[in-house]
């Protein structure tokens, strides 16, 4: 079930606020049940059978949170725990998500004949496995209770705002929540304010630069002219940044509505000035969670010698890579990461380049779309083909009918994706939030961007997430 859709919008969320806040309000056990409810119903509406799979995850990582509770003072036993929790957990992911890739290239690398397993993959299977990792992890480092009730370990994991594209919620960071949050009217109005903005960045935006995008990478470089070339990059640029940190509000925004502060996950990461500071500000949670569970417990950036350094870098870049799926491209992309967030470090590259003006913003930005060709391409061969046709090596001239077309049906898209990538709404609140004016144009803006995008959602418009897939 998609945020974006009719029956999410019109049937699901107003029947689970209505059953929150009129048929279980007095109860918060009977509260949360009922999110668990509804959370595994949103959850088994597409694909029924793989309610199962979190059914399981929950259940499973329950039993390991007791596990690793009891025995947190006993470290060879707790180790044995994590090990085991590790293990089941990353097996799963790794038989739906890796295995047939795996297979694939076993049989390329030695010419075998194995047979490739086809299984579908549950939507959102690497974000739910990456909490309730989260959640044994800081049960043994004591940053949050083991929970006695699995029902709030189900919760925790299956929460349907956050279930199937993030943010990644860390345990620590609502284990004291789960029962014991408080729900104001200020929280409920700024999450629907919330919720709307993110509406709006997807279906307005993302799903109209998704068509540009679209049609830019199915034809391939070489047939791309320049210009195409670069609008194609670009429109997935803006198209992933809305689409991804849409979902995020989205969800920010119904978590407060149910008295649930997730931490932001998204803090324009297009107005890096450099490599090191764009990944701070893209997939907070997702940087945070590896920089806490991966790069620290490694050493971090707090060792010895250089090569250690490089060795951490590389593990946490590499991981990154796969997480995000199970192809050559998305490996190679965190590996290209590795090695510009490497030479950021050691060199201080990006820290001398700050005194240059405009240099680092441009260096930056040039680097991350040429990165989210690699992401979007089905295959490294065709990243390169979609590379060189950016940079004229193509032969295939500077501008084409596609260019003009895509011009004139997107001359407002464009700069309106430009305009909200930057922290433009953020400075007009700090700068007249105390104006009587504003909070009526504020008011009105969101009302129109929701009567738009319902209006694009009813029409049925073009309407993927691109972020499910992971």
């Amino acid at each position: 079930m998609l945020f974006s859709s009719a029956v999410f919008l019109f049937v699901f969320l107003p029947c689970v606020l209505a059953g929150y806040y009129i048929l279980f309000r007095w109860n918060r056990t009977l509260q949360n049940v009922f999110l668990l409810l509804a959370s595994l119903f949103f959850y088994a509406w597409g694909e029924p059978w793989f309610v199962l799979v979190m059914i399981a995850s929950i259940l499973v990582n329950y039993g390991f949170g007791l596990w690793v509770s009891v025995c947190r003072t006993r470290p060879r036993a707790a180790r044995l725990a994590i090990t085991a929790m590790l293990a089941v957990n990353l097996g799963i992911l790794f038989v739906y998500k890796y295995l047939g890739f795996t297979v694939r290239n076993i049989n390329l690398l030695f010419s075998s004949k194995l047979s490739v397993p086809s299984l579908v993959l549950p939507i959102g299977i690497s974000f739910f496995t990456f909490q309730a990792i989260s959640y044994v992890l800081d049960v043994y480092r004591g940053r949050g209770e083991a929970q006695k009730n699995p029902l709030n370990v189900g919760l925790y994991i299956s929460f349907f705002p956050q279930l199937i594209a993030g943010p990644i919620v860390k345990y620590e960071t609502v284990a004291q929540q789960i029962r014991d949050r408080k729900e104001t009217w200020e929280d409920f109005s700024a999450g629907v304010c919330r919720f709307i903005l993110g509406l709006g960045k997807k279906v307005l935006l993302a799903n109209t630069l998704a068509l540009v995008a679209e049609k830019a990478f199915n034809l391939g470089g070489g047939n791309l002219s320049v210009s195409f070339a670069w609008m194609g990059a670009l429109a997935y640029t803006f198209q992933i940044y809305f689409d991804f940190s849409g979902y995020s509000d989205m969800a920010i925004g119904l978590g407060r509505m149910f008295g649930f502060h997730f931490l932001e996950n998204f803090n324009y990461p297009y107005i890096s000035r450099s490599i090191t500071e764009f990944w701070r500000r893209w997939h907070i949670s997702l940087s945070t969670w590896f920089r806490d569970y991966v790069y620290f417990p490694l050493g971090g950036s707090r060792v010895q010698s250089k090569a250690r350094l490089v060795f951490n870098l590389f593990v946490v870049w590499l991981l990154t890579g796969i997480w995000h799926g199970a192809n050559w491209t998305f490996i190679c992309w965190g590996l290209f990461y590795f090695i510009l967030i490497t030479a950021e470090k050691l060199t201080g590259f990006d820290r001398r380049l700050q005194r240059r003006g405009f240099l680092p913003h441009l260096y930056t930005m040039l680097l991350v779309v040429c990165g989210w060709v690699m992401f979007r391409a089905d295959s490294m061969a065709a990243a390169a083909e979609y590379l060189k046709a950016m940079f004229g090596l193509q032969g295939n001239g500077l501008w084409d009918a596609n260019t003009m077309l895509y011009v004139l049906e997107n001359r407002w898209f464009f700069p309106a994706a430009v305009l909200f990538s930057l922290p433009t709404a953020k400075w007009l609140g700090a700068r007249f939030s105390d104006k009587p004016v504003f909070g009526f144009l504020y008011a009105a803006g969101l009302l129109l961007i929701l009567a738009v995008s319902v209006s694009y959602i009813i029409k049925g418009s073009y309407n993927p997430f691109i972020y499910f897939n992971f």
